[in-house]
């Protein structure tokens, strides 16, 4: 199993300046830990800093090598001749594959805020990445379901084909991961028994389409790696006590070396590849000790 990470980009309101700052301690201590690849979220119109991904990842690249890095796109938000640009110009700047994760997105005010109809969000998200998909081969796109997009070309093209990671849930969303899209990403709330129905609805929606099973099978997770047990005790009281973001505290990843490692095996024999990790610890110099820890874990997945 392959451990990436997805650097937090939101922070209190009196660390605006800051947390771009600890963004980037973040990536050069995953990049110590030789974790395998560097994702970005996205949000948008928010009350709170939330640094958007498209140049943050610019900066976070100068920090990073050679393995996988990319960034979420809730594509309903995003003119797709941009995105497309953005993500063209990212892949000119990576040293290794660059992967676009995409969703759906959700949220009345952040819909409202950037203009765009949530009623509408399935059908805009796969006219979108239709759109982007087509200028990134090359072509010359002309759209007017959702977008009225007439004769565009972008330039620079990617010199790599940039991957498109799925991010899926319900039933209706496992099939348009699986039509569409080159791997489906799991989300972090499910535990492992809706995680294996999730996944045997995904391979049935692949064999409806005629296709295989790809080589990679992805999931979120948001973790801490503690010091001890007493510190591991400290943090899953308080992430119980806030409901953080509220995801089943099964879901969470919370513990000892020990622990997590034996978690992350647990999913690795339910077949996924890859496990992208989101630090659930606010304080800066806590989550950069549980990055440190993940070499460590790391280590024993590879030798498991």
């Amino acid at each position: 199993m392959k451990i990436g990470i997805s650097i937090s980009s939101s922070y209190p309101p009196d660390k605006a300046a800051q947390g771009a700052q600890w963004m980037i301690e973040r990536a050069r201590e995953a990049r110590q830990a030789e974790l395998d690849s560097l994702f970005l979220g996205d949000h948008h119109v928010t009350p709170t800093p939330y640094y958007q991904n498209i140049p943050m990842l610019g900066r976070l690249l100068a920090e990073w090598n050679d393995r996988p890095a990319g960034v979420l796109l809730l594509l309903p938000l995003w003119n797709p001749v941009l995105a497309a640009e953005q993500l063209a110009t990212l892949a000119c700047l990576s040293k290794g594959r660059l992967i676009m994760q995409c969703a759906l997105g959700a949220g009345r005010g952040q819909f409202q805020g950037m203009g765009a109809k949530e009623k509408f969000r399935t059908s805009t998200f796969e006219e979108s990445l239709a759109i982007i998909k087509n200028l990134w081969e090359g072509q010359t796109v002309t759209s007017d379901v959702r977008w009225n997009i007439t004769e565009a070309r972008i330039s620079p093209l990617p010199p790599a084909q940039i991957e498109v990671w799925i991010g899926a849930s319900a039933d209706k969303a496992l099939d348009r991961a699986a039509r569409l899209g080159d791997v489906w990403l799991a989300d972090p709330g499910s535990i492992l028994e809706d995680l294996l129905l999730k996944l045997g609805v995904y391979q049935e929606a692949l064999e409806r389409h005629g296709k295989e099973m790809p080589a990679t099978l992805a999931l979120r997770r948001d973790i801490y790696v503690a010091e001890s047990a007493s510190d591991a005790a400290q943090v899953r009281a308080a992430a119980l006590k806030s409901n953080y973001r509220g995801i089943a505290p099964e879901a969470l990843l919370i513990g000892e070396v020990d622990t997590v490692t034996e978690r992350l095996l647990e999913l690795q024999d339910a077949g996924f590849t890859d496990v992208i990790i989101r630090n659930l610890h606010p304080d800066q110099t806590k989550a950069l000790q549980s990055i440190n820890r993940l070499a460590e874990v790391r280590q024993r997945v590879l030798a498991s």
